[in-house]
């Protein structure tokens, strides 16, 4: 079986390459990245794959059988569903057999949010995936545990205090390591054909998580809710954030409302699609911490 992994330059596809090369497999591994020369992993074919192209990632994808289609980041002025629909036009075309889509958890809560534009954008993509005749799974990710406990470290040394508009409401986190090894289950197995699978741990609020990475991290930090403009402005201060514009603020500021209606308290189900449950948040962020 060969496998691909588009937009494979990120985190992401990085670790779940790594992820596929310590299993005993035969499988031969393609990374589809829009400039292949940022991407250099032993044993690892590099194709040259822009979602912008459905022709380019036609000729990427040929010959795949399989492939995680990992989702466009959010990016002002970028159409992300017709991205999305390049790559299943393109894998249809190539031959593919199976897509794995990297989609978002969430119960529907999320549609009164700043995030359910965001959030519609994976489901469109979820439907067209699902109606595109090929075989799928849709892989929905908890938020990034390593994401968040960069801004609670952040937040430790600089005020001693973590603060988002999350409030009391419950969230189903992973690590992006973690969250690997689910994807690669998922693309070597076909048990979970046609199912949606919430790929988190179980679902945590906000000042269970800043306990945590205090007690891991040895940090002295306490969690405090914020109003949502309050938080829109957090993110504005982040040179990185704010160079996206303030539409991208408002999306993560969307995240903590999806968190504060209980959108993102989701039932986990790795356990399906690994075979085990995750490892603890509390290993997880040791793992993160020794790394």
């Amino acid at each position: 079986m060969t496998i691909a992994i588009t937009a494979a330059s990120g985190r992401l596809g990085n670790e779940v390459f790594r992820v596929l090369q310590s299993e005993d497999i035969n499988e031969q591994l393609i990374a589809v990245v829009r400039n292949p020369d940022k991407f250099s992993m032993d044993g690892i074919e590099v194709r040259a794959g822009d979602y912008n192209s459905i022709e380019q990632m036609q000729a990427a994808l040929t010959g795949v059988d399989v492939v995680l289609m990992i989702s466009a980041p959010v990016v002002a002025g970028v159409d992300r569903v017709k991205l999305h629909r390049n790559v299943v036009a393109a894998a249809k075309q190539a031959g593919v057999r199976k897509i794995v889509f990297t989609s978002v958890i969430g119960n529907g809560a999320e549609a009164g949010t700043m995030f359910a534009e965001a959030q519609e954008v994976n489901r469109i993509a979820e439907t067209d995936v699902m109606n595109s005749g090929l075989e799928w799974i849709m892989g929905r990710s908890g938020l990034y545990l390593d994401l968040d406990l960069m801004h609670i470290k952040r937040s430790a040394a600089e005020s001693g205090v973590y603060q988002n508009n999350a409030g009391d409401g419950r969230c189903g986190y992973i690590s992006i390591a973690e969250l690997s090894v689910g994807f690669a289950k998922l693309l070597l197995s076909d048990e979970c054909n046609g199912q949606v699978i919430n790929l988190i741990s179980p679902p945590a609020t906000q000042a269970e998580l800043v306990d945590l990475a205090a007690e891991v991290f040895d940090l002295n930090v306490r969690y405090e809710t914020m109003t949502v403009e309050e938080n829109i402005a957090r993110f504005m201060q982040d040179e990185k954030i704010s160079a996206r514009g303030e539409g991208v603020a408002r999306m993560l500021t969307g995240c903590f409302q999806c968190i504060e209606v209980g959108a993102y308290d989701v039932e986990p189900h790795f356990l399906l699609a690994t075979g085990r449950e995750p490892i603890s948040l509390k290993e997880q962020m040791e793992s993160i911490r020794n790394a």
